[in-house]
């Protein structure tokens, strides 16, 4: 249930922020308000990053800038971690001995045994 939910959700935040870097791009060649840096960024990473790359190569728009260039697709590769963890939550129940949560275990709690 909570993998449907997610993969609604990711879809309509991806196709959103697809067109609102459009938006963007129009309004840049236009002259007129702008949609905010902040704004483009934040909506990558409440779950938007492949329409935000996707909106990059399609309207040609932010490429040259670094915090774009280079953020959005760390953003993506830690999304990308974040829902394999979750997925594999939900359907193993957390059972699974998978390198990454051992990884991930041992990276957290390390920590905290000092």
């Amino acid at each position: 249930m909570i993998v449907n939910a997610l993969l609604y959700y990711l879809i309509a935040i991806n196709a959103v922020t697809f067109l609102v870097y459009g938006i963007d791009k129009v309004k840049a060649k236009q002259g007129s308000w702008r949609i905010s840096e902040a704004t483009l960024l934040i909506l990558a990473i409440i779950g938007g990053s492949i329409g935000a790359l996707l909106g990059m190569k399609v309207w040609h728009h932010k490429t040259m800038h670094k915090k774009f260039k280079y953020g959005l697709p760390l953003i993506l590769l830690a999304q990308t971690a974040l829902i394999y963890i979750i997925c594999n939550e939900t359907y193993y129940g957390g059972s699974a001995d998978l390198p990454v949560r051992e990884w991930l275990k041992g990276k957290l709690f390390s920590a905290q045994k000092d």
